[in-house]
């Protein structure tokens, strides 16, 4: 694996708490020996002729496709809305047609993440959906396994098929311990099985 290698960590926030699942699972990413790049994307603008800058004013930079082809694995995270990803993240992978022509994500590590207001506000059938796109570029999905001690001890967010916060009414409710554990642990399993895939050299 180059030196210049990294895992993608793509994520839409509205309110901030999936921003900061983001980064936890970045940390775990960078704890396992790879680099993160943390990048998120605008927001679709009611107005169809309004044009959004091409860098924010503030925060994370935005995905370009370059970004996304020349990675060696993705998380992707999005909050909750109606139990699938926010309409900016479903627009930015709308648009991703020519990376699934060329094949440039194919055989390569993917995880999903989210944030939801409730406890049964539909943060599975997000993560489920959010792999879809993913599954249709040829990626290989890795969710979280029972051997993660906090798996089975969270009693908020945090599930197999990704890390997952439950934010609250308000979202004014912090990231829980285990929701943090489960999102390092995540970034961590990403890192390792990229690396275990650029070491067989499969394409």
């Amino acid at each position: 694996m180059s030196s210049s290698s990294y895992i993608l960590v793509l994520y839409y926030s509205a309110h901030g708490t999936t921003k900061e699942m983001a980064y936890a699972i970045a940390q775990g990413i960078e704890d396992a020996g790879m680099t993160a790049r943390i990048r998120t994307v605008p927001t679709v603008a009611a107005e169809t002729t309004t044009v959004k800058p091409a860098i924010p004013e503030e925060g994370d930079l935005y995905c370009t496709m370059d970004d996304l082809k020349d990675c060696s694995g993705l998380a992707l995270g999005s909050p909750t809305h109606f139990g699938n990803m926010a309409a900016p993240m479903k627009f930015f992978w709308d648009n991703t047609v020519t990376l699934w022509l060329a094949g440039n994500l194919q055989n390569k590590p993917a995880s999903v993440f989210t944030a939801t207001g409730s406890m049964h506000g539909g943060q599975e059938t997000t993560l489920l959906t959010m792999m879809l796109p993913l599954i249709h570029h040829g990626m290989m999905i890795l969710g979280i396994p029972y051997s993660e001690p906090a798996l089975n001890r969270t009693n908020r967010g945090g599930t197999p098929y990704g890390a997952s916060h439950v934010s609250g009414a308000a979202h004014d409710q912090p990231v829980t311990a285990d929701e943090r554990t489960l999102a390092v642990a995540q970034g961590q399993r990403l890192a390792i099985a990229a690396r275990a895939m650029a070491t067989a050299n499969w394409k």
